[in-house]
Order: structure tokens, then C-alpha cells, then sequence
């Protein structure tokens, strides 16, 4: 599992090509163990399927192979005590590398299984998740998924929904040593912002999350120094809480920005937050062998992020993130725990033992 990790890292999978030529690797690994796959393409992006057991319920364990850019040294393995370094070790080869080994371990006894499991390997998690979107509308769902991104081995059962915005505000430009004449978009933008931030959608909380979370994360305006600006594109990041209606937060931030004269609200993208609840059969499944391998009782989480978990979740399946233990992913010492992956893969074992 170590040494299929290892060659999976120095796949340096951070294009469309080269995330296809790490699932093509995964395919290869699995077909030579006897576990037949097939390859699907949507958009030039590959994605892997393959399906072990019998039975009524199905779960799906999915896992993505491409990384975000990292430096050619990122991409040579290297171990330091119980730490395997590398980009992707975390996020989420480690993940992946552990559910292969784990469902070839069940594949040499599939039919004893009285569950189906469907292993889901794709290759766009870190951009904009088609992959596993295309899978989900081909029909590859189940009734639940695991998502195996880095958790410490801690069971993240909800997720934040997603709202992306623009909001193009207006004013009149003027000479910049006479700004009176004019009326400056930018100073548009900041009086939006701060009435954004009083409306009432960011007070809800629930019990995995205090509040939502609102990152101004792009502004566009002006070109010169001596010419009032006369627009402002401001651009948010909105994460709410599962359990909030999201139609009924767009109204509120589109009420607000009409009150701006010929502003424009554009929505780029949305995604539903996952809600699992954690008295879902199979959450309590999970935190059942899980607390019996760690030792204790398995802590359940929120999610601030979003992963591949919400697709599934769209069609009413549980759908988790739980994963091996690292760090530092996305940065320059991007880590796995080894010992971690072992007992991770032997928990997705064990799932199945009766």
C-alpha cells in the first residue's frame, strides 16, 4: 500500500493529462489483481468504476488522483519516521491508495459480501468536480458514500453549502482631484459589504457550525489615479450552513443589492450542502468499528469545505468525508500518517466483516 502510494505521488497529476495517466496507473494496479474496471471519459477527464459483492445496498467509495501545482521535489516521495511527504499524500492519494488496497482485500472474498461496494476514482476534485457529477447523472449512486479525503480519521457527515457571487456596482466618473463631481464605485462596493454583512443569514448556526462564512475574494476597478472609478466588481465566497435555504439567501443578498442603483447580481456557481444526519445506519456503522480500532469514541465533524461528498448527496444517499491523517495539503510539506492509512484501510475492512 506504502510503495502503491509512493508511485501514485510521483504521478505528477496536476493537469487533465497527467491526472488521466494517474487513473490509468490505478486501473492497471487493480486489473492486474484480478478486479475488472471500466474507464469512462467526460470532457477528456477520466474516471474509474468498479464493483465488488452482492446484494440490495450499495457503497461507494470515491477518491480523486489529481493535485493542485507543487514543485518538482514535491513530486519524489520521502518518508521521516511515521510521515510519508509528498504532494497529494494528503489530499488524497493516500485516501485513494488505501481504499484500492482495502477493496482488493474484500475482492478475494466478494462473495461472501452481503453489500455491494462500488470503488469511484476521478480526476478533476481539485477544480470543479465533473467527474464525479458525470458518474452520479450515468446513475453510479448508492445509498452511501464515503469520500476518502484527509479527516484524521474523524467522520465529517455535513458539509457547507456553496453560493459564488459577483455584484457589479455603479457610479459616474469625474477628474480624480474633483471627486465630488463624481461618484466612486468602489466606495459603492464597501457600503455594500458592510450591509452584506449585517443581514440576517450569517447569524445561523447549527450543531456542527457557529455561523456561516462570507470571503470577499476578488474586486475589480479603476485603471488610473485620476479618474473616479465608475464600477466596482466585487466577488464572494459564501459557505452556509447546512440546514438554511439557499433560494432564500439569494433573495436576501438580490433585495439588498437593488437598493443600489443599476447594480447587477450574478450568481457563478452553487452547490447544496451535505446534510447527513448521524443517526444514518451506516454513520453509526462507521463511528462504530471506527472507535474500535482508535481506541475511543469516533468523533463526528462539520465540514467548512466542500468535496465530491455533495454530488451523491444530491440524490438523497449519506455521504461522508472520512479519511487517513496528514497535513499541510496545498502547501510545501504536504504529509501523510502511515500508521494512519493502515488503520484507515483496515476500518474499510472491516465495514464488511460481520
Amino acid at each position: 500500500m506504502i510503495t502503491l502510494l509512493k508511485d501514485l505521488v510521483r504521478i505528477k497529476s496536476d493537469t487533465i493529462e497527467s491526472a488521466n495517466n494517474a487513473l490509468l496507473f490505478c486501473e492497471s494496479w487493480l486489473e492486474e489483481r484480478g478486479i475488472h474496471t471500466t474507464v469512462l471519459q467526460h470532457e477528456g477527464k477520466l474516471m474509474l468504476v468498479a464493483e465488488i459483492g452482492i446484494g440490495d445496498e450499495c457503497m461507494i467509495w470515491n477518491g480523486h488522483v489529481d493535485v493542485v501545482p507543487g514543485n518538482p521535489e514535491q513530486f519524489e516521495p520521502f518518508i521521516e519516521g511515521d510521515f510519508l511527504y509528498g504532494r497529494g499524500t494528503a489530499d488524497m492519494k493516500a485516501g485513494v491508495a488505501s481504499m484500492m488496497q482495502a477493496f482488493y482485500e474484500l475482492s478475494k472474498e466478494s462473495k461472501s459480501l452481503t453489500k455491494k461496494i462500488q470503488l469511484h476514482i476521478v480526476t478533476d476534485e481539485e477544480t470543479d468536480g465533473k467527474t464525479t457529477k458525470f458518474l452520479v447523472d450515468q446513475g453510479y449512486t448508492g445509498d452511501f458514500v464515503i469520500c476518502g479525503e484527509p479527516t484524521h480519521l474523524q467522520i465529517g457527515l455535513q458539509a457547507k453549502g456553496i453560493i459564488q457571487f459577483d455584484v457589479i456596482l455603479k457610479g459616474k466618473p469625474s477628474h480624480g482631484s474633483r471627486p465630488w463631481e463624481g461618484k466612486n464605485a468602489i466606495e459603492q462596493a464597501f457600503l455594500f459589504d458592510q450591509q452584506l454583512r449585517t443581514l440576517s443569514f450569517l447569524t445561523a448556526s447549527n450543531e456542527f457550525y457557529d455561523y456561516p462564512s462570507l470571503n470577499l475574494a476578488k474586486i475589480q476597478a479603476g485603471d488610473r489615479y485620476n479618474v473616479v472609478p465608475d464600477e466596482c466588481i466585487i466577488s464572494y465566497d459564501l459557505r452556509f450552513v447546512p440546514g438554511q435555504d439557499m433560494q432564500s439567501i439569494i433573495s436576501e443578498i438580490k433585495k439588498l443589492a437593488e437598493k443600489f442603483p443599476i447594480s447587477e447580481f450574478k450568481i457563478q456557481a452553487t452547490a447544496p450542502a451535505v446534510t447527513t444526519e448521524p443517526i444514518n445506519p451506516f454513520i453509526e456503522r462507521v463511528a462504530h468499528v471506527t472507535s474500535q480500532f482508535i481506541g475511543k469514541p469516533a468523533v463526528l465533524f462539520g465540514q467548512h469545505g466542500a468535496a465530491d461528498a455533495r454530488f451523491y448527496a444530491e440524490t438523497g444517499a449519506g455521504a461522508i468525508e472520512f479519511g487517513p491523517s496528514g497535513g499541510d495539503w496545498h502547501g510545501e510539506k504536504e504529509y501523510v500518517s502511515i500508521s494512519s492509512m493502515e488503520t484507515y484501510k483496515n476500518i474499510l475492512v472491516s465495514l464488511f466483516k460481520k
